[in-house]
Order: C-alpha cells, then sequence, then structure tokens
C-alpha cells in the first residue's frame, strides 16, 4: 500500500526527530593527522635546524607525525604567504624569522601578508648571532685591515640571504659604520651564500654563526668578529666587531613558531607549551649554546604577539637606512 504525502511527512519529521536527539559526533583530539612545518629557507640553515628542532619536540610531546618542507624565496614570502593562506587548525605551521615577521613588513611595499593580523603567534625559540666573514685569500686578518682593503676596492661585492636578509642588513650596516663601498649579491639562502664565499666567487658575507662555525674553524673562511653586544659562548675567541673597531655595532635576528591567523587558543596554547618544554631543555639549551645560538625564555602566544609588534617598530629605521626596498 502506498503512503499519503501527509504520512510520508510524518514519516520524515519522525526520523528527523530522531536524529536531533543523537549527540553531536566528537571532533579528534588534536593532533590527529600529519603536521606541516614549513621552513622558508633551503635545507641546512640555521632556521631549518630550529625548524627540526622544534618538530622533532612536536612528535614526541604530542605523539603526532610531522614533517618538515623547506620553501624557501622571496625573502622568505612564499614559505610565509603559504601559511598565512593556510586552514587555521593547527596543522600547517611557520618557522618564522624576525625577516618574516619584522623586516619585511617595511622593506616590501606590497607584502603578500600582515605580519600582525595573518598569523597566530606561538612562541619564540632562538636568537641567532651572525659573524663577518672573507674569503683566507683576502689579505687582511683583521677588521681594521678588511676596512682599508675594501676601501682600496670601491664596490667589493659581498653575498647575503637575500634582499632584506639579517645578513643584507648587517653588510649594510657594517658599510655606513666603516664607511666603505660594497656591491650587494642576493642569494637564496645564507649557506649557499656561503659556499660562494669558501669558493672566492664573492669576497665577504655577513653569515649567521650557526652554519659558518665549522666553516671557521677549519679555515675555509676567516672570521673578522661576531655581531653580538657580547662574545658569543661558542666562540669565545672571536671577538664582537664592537670590539674589534666598530663601537656599538649589534646585530641579533631571532626565530619562532607562527600558525595562521584564527588557530584556537587551545591548540595554539598546546603548542606553545611543547615550544616551552624544548627551550627549557638544560640538554637543548646547551645544545644550541654550543652552535652558537641564544636560547630565549619560554614565551606564550600574547608575549610573542607583543614582542612581533615591537620588532616591527625597531627593524623600520634600519631598513630605511640600508636603502632596501622590493616591490
Amino acid at each position: 500500500m502506498s503512503l499519503t504525502r501527509r504520512e510520508a511527512m510524518a514519516g520524515c519529521g519522525g526520523a528527523l526527530a530522531m536524529l536531533a536527539g543523537l549527540p553531536a559526533r566528537a571532533e579528534p583530539a588534536y593532533p590527529s593527522r600529519t603536521i606541516k612545518m614549513i621552513v622558508p629557507y633551503p635545507a641546512g640553515g640555521t632556521t631549518d635546524f630550529l625548524g627540526r628542532l622544534v618538530a622533532d619536540q612536536l612528535k614526541a610531546g604530542l605523539g603526532a607525525t610531522v614533517i618538515v618542507e623547506n620553501k624557501p624565496g622571496a625573502g622568505t614570502t612564499l614559505g610565509a604567504e603559504q601559511v598565512a593562506r593556510a586552514e587555521p587548525d593547527g596543522y600547517t605551521l611557520l618557522m618564522a624569522t624576525s625577516t618574516t615577521l619584522a623586516i619585511n613588513k617595511t622593506l616590501y611595499k606590497k607584502l603578500p601578508y600582515d605580519p600582525v593580523k595573518d598569523f597566530t603567534p606561538i612562541a619564540l625559540v632562538a636568537g641567532v648571532p651572525f659573524a663577518l666573514i672573507i674569503n683566507p685569500q683576502i689579505p687582511a686578518k683583521t677588521l681594521s685591515e678588511f676596512i682599508a682593503y675594501a676601501k682600496s676596492m670601491p664596490g667589493l661585492a659581498y653575498g647575503s640571504a637575500g634582499n632584506g636578509s639579517p645578513q643584507h642588513l648587517g653588510a649594510e650596516m657594517v658599510k655606513t659604520a666603516a664607511g666603505i663601498d660594497i656591491r650587494h649579491v642576493p642569494y637564496r639562502g645564507s649557506v649557499p651564500a656561503m659556499l660562494d664565499v669558501i669558493s672566492g666567487h664573492i669576497p665577504f658575507m655577513v653569515v649567521d654563526l650557526q652554519p659558518a662555525l665549522q666553516q671557521i674553524r677549519e679555515g675555509k673562511v676567516r672570521v673578522l668578529g661576531v655581531t653580538t653586544s657580547k662574545r658569543v659562548a661558542a666562540a669565545p675567541d672571536i671577538p664582537t666587531l664592537a670590539e674589534a673597531g666598530l663601537p656599538g655595532f649589534e646585530l641579533v635576528a631571532w626565530q619562532g613558531v607562527v600558525a595562521p591567523a584564527g588557530v584556537p587558543r587551545a591548540i595554539a596554547d598546546q603548542l606553545a607549551a611543547q615550544i616551552g618544554k624544548l627551550v627549557a631543555d638544560a640538554a637543548t639549551r646547551d645544545k644550541l649554546t654550543t652552535i652558537s645560538l641564544e636560547p630565549l625564555p619560554p614565551s606564550t602566544p600574547d608575549s610573542f604577539a607583543t614582542y612581533i609588534k615591537s620588532e616591527v617598530d625597531r627593524w623600520a629605521p634600519i631598513v630605511k637606512n640600508s636603502g632596501a626596498e622590493l616591490e
């Protein structure tokens, strides 16, 4: 016997009522799938090292599967934009730098993301000291000798990790402080640039100390000074540039983890707690110090957000004074 329309509708209504009485499906606990850590530099550099260190902590602390994806290019904007446009679910993270979140705000006329509005800050990880290195064939063993050499060779080329990178701005700061005429050659990362210093294709650069330390110890490059206000614990025999003849010189960058804007606070707090455990661990701090990175105290999403805003303001005049500006 066929049902009337009224009877069919009544039956549907009863079924809907039964469905409404069922409990809502619970969302799976975070993390329930693979987390992707985007590193906006090539493999082998400081940012890559720290990104993999954080990834290992998240694997152990959250029981998560974490993959690291290197996406270098355009002064970290390629990787940063990918994360800024990702779903805010905690499964896409960025190993961000002071370039990504502070320098680029002033450097680019049309930045494809907003460092403050488009990310959820998670936590700071480490500070990054730099060093002035030269090819050993250059006839200079001290900073003063190198400055004299550079003045005799106007237009001397130097490499960097890219336009507007701390390495670029650091060399421009040396240029201003020392009164030398030098020419910028940007690379996609500090390691490729350093390899060209070693081979003699470019004579010098300001490089993050971590990947350069072994090359310095093996005599493949000559170091003239570090950019920190005090000597670096991992290499106490290297003078600061301020000691070596550029009073007041200081350049230190930083690294931290962010996610797309809108990530639930509970997930941001989970991630921050794991990074906090990492940077508070004595063995990790010793490891960072040994390779010339500066361990930073544990931070929160709120304190990191405040720090990012202050760093945008701090780097703005440095970028403007360098004359660097990108579309």
